[in-house]
């Protein structure tokens, strides 16, 4: 009789870094997505599990660690010996933690495979996020038990250059006991940073004197940073500057096209609320698209014309389902009114015979397409696929040019299900600092759905005729960019935003008070 081994298991203690998902190892990654049991301490930041959850198997395990540092390495043992790829998630680095050292041992004492996946350390990450840096002789470690710290130790570092430890908020006190007792001048700069690395980091500073009252209100994990290089935050702070740091920026669009901007949004410090106010859906009646797909295999159009990223997708499904594919679009020249839709055409393969250099709207496309010549255009017939409230006009001005049209709804646009009550109200009451309308349909269907934003928040749009919905509907337009793309308009905000704090600071500080700019720019100078 032969007997069927269990397929052996292993186990990874690995580093999370100091919370900013962007800074997990890539190995760190790879651990983790193929895991089957994920242990994680509960000072790991949840949106940096959230990122995990979403790429991990379907059916990883996620449980947060308890008890001893045996109990833990037992829960790791067990699942190594059934087969199982099981990791221990600890902020920071591994071996920054006393408790996760003696996990380690423990397992090393077994059979069982295992590795250590080394991470940023909190202190040492979350001190250059602050934009203080370490120069000299330099001390920075993740403290679990402040009792054990060698504060004499300590006040040497600081004399000779910095100091990044990282803490709990509650241990502050100890640690400003512990320093003047060992004799740091009571007037040494410090800096204490929560949220390190994350969305709503905020860094106060103050001295040794003070530090403890200056971080009032702070919870859980925070940097403490000492010395000289405290004294560099004031140039050399990058994170918490970034033009759209803190500001709460409302996304309204399909929830396929609203990862995109956010993602944009994140990398100039913003907070991005996605709220889909339209979902995208197929023809009612597929006849009309079926009869243009025949018509582009069979030559009929000399033009397509694509007027968003939608139309693109549904075209190309359509193709799907016929088994064609770009080739079939031999001898057909393709227009498309935006970058951001003519880069949907070129994933595909092709390349657009016209994209407009100047204003990327309907009256852009027509001012650059060529009127109908019956010599040179030998087919005069130009295919539309658009969304089923698309406007007149670019069919219109296609037809005064000689051109015959063929409009055809490729999709359907429909109204998407309110967002949550406390989305609703804070759209209403000046809870969020900013919202980008991408289309006039996104300004129709979240007034519709939420309400009309409050006068406070900075509205911007796409292009024109998304300012000129907005208008109707009583919005003011603060921002709209040169181009009708998303980088461009995220852009824009981002420009808006700087030349807003530049406004500020340059006011007296009773005119700051007074003034009615809102947002997080204007909070920070209050």
């Amino acid at each position: 009789m032969t007997r069927t081994r269990k397929p052996a298991g292993r186990i990874a203690f690995v580093g999370a870094g100091p919370g900013d998902p962007g800074l997990l190892t890539r190995r760190a990654h790879d651990a983790l997505v193929d895991a089957d049991q994920v242990i994680y301490d509960r000072s790991v930041p949840e949106a940096l599990l959230d990122v995990i959850r979403a790429e991990a198997k379907h059916d990883t395990q996620f449980t947060p660690a308890e008890g001893a540092p045996g109990d833990v390495a037992k829960v790791l043992i067990s699942a190594a010996r059934s087969g199982q790829h099981a990791v221990h998630l600890v902020a920071g680095d591994p071996f920054g933690h006393d408790a996760v050292i003696k996990e380690v041992q423990a397992v090393a004492r077994t059979a069982a495979h295992f590795e250590v996946v080394p991470g940023v350390s909190q202190a040492e990450g979350v001190s250059t996020y602050a934009g203080v840096p370490l120069p000299g002789l330099r001390t920075a470690a993740d403290v679990d038990d402040v009792s054990a710290l060698d504060f004499e130790a300590l006040a040497t570092a600081i004399a000779r250059g910095s100091l990044a430890l990282a803490v709990d908020a509650g241990d502050l006190a100890a640690v400003r006991d512990g320093l003047l007792a060992a004799g740091v001048d009571g007037t040494t700069a410090v800096g204490v940073t929560g949220d390190g690395t994350g969305e709503t980091q905020y860094t106060t500073t103050s001295t040794v004197d003070s530090f403890v009252a200056a971080a009032l209100g702070f919870t859980g994990r925070v940097v403490l940073t000492l010395g000289v290089g405290v004294t560099h935050r004031d140039k050399l702070s990058w994170w918490e500057n970034r033009p759209l740091y803190g500001w709460k920026v409302l996304v309204p669009r399909t929830k396929e096209q609203a990862g995109v901007m956010s993602e944009q949004l994140r990398a100039y410090g913003a907070i991005p609320c996605e709220v889909p106010t339209i979902a995208v859906e197929p023809p009612r009646t597929p006849a009309q698209m079926e009869r243009a797909v025949k018509g582009l295999v069979d030559g009929r159009y000399a033009w397509v014309v694509f007027t968003s990223v939608n139309a693109v997708r549904a075209v190309w499904e359509k193709f799907g389902e016929h088994g064609l594919d770009a080739r079939h679009f031999g001898g057909v020249k393709i227009a498309c009114i935006g970058e951001a839709t003519a880069d949907a055409v070129r994933a595909f393969g092709i390349q657009p015979e016209l994209v407009p250099a100047g204003e990327q709207s309907s009256e852009g496309l027509l001012a650059e397409f060529s009127p109908h010549d019956e010599v040179l255009d030998p087919v005069g017939r130009v295919l539309l696929p658009r969304a089923d409230i698309a406007t007149e006009t670019l069919a219109a001005g296609l037809i005064e040019r000689g051109w015959e049209v063929d409009d055809v709804t490729a999709y359907r646009t429909v109204r998407a299900a309110p967002p949550p009550a406390e989305i609703r109200d804070a759209i209403k009451s000046g809870g969020f600092d900013a919202v980008l309308f991408t289309s006039s349909s996104t300004v129709r269907n979240l007034v519709g759905i939420a309400g009309k934003p409050h006068a406070r928040t900075v509205v911007a749009v796409i292009g024109p005729k998304t300012a000129e919905t907005a208008n109707e509907f009583g919005l003011r337009v603060d921002v709209q960019p040169g181009h009708s793309s998303v980088p461009d308009l995220v852009e824009a905000l981002a420009t808006y935003a700087v030349e807003l704090r530049e406004k500020l600071a340059a006011m007296p500080a009773k005119q700051r008070r007074g003034s009615k700019v809102q947002g997080p720019t204007a909070l920070r100078f209050r």
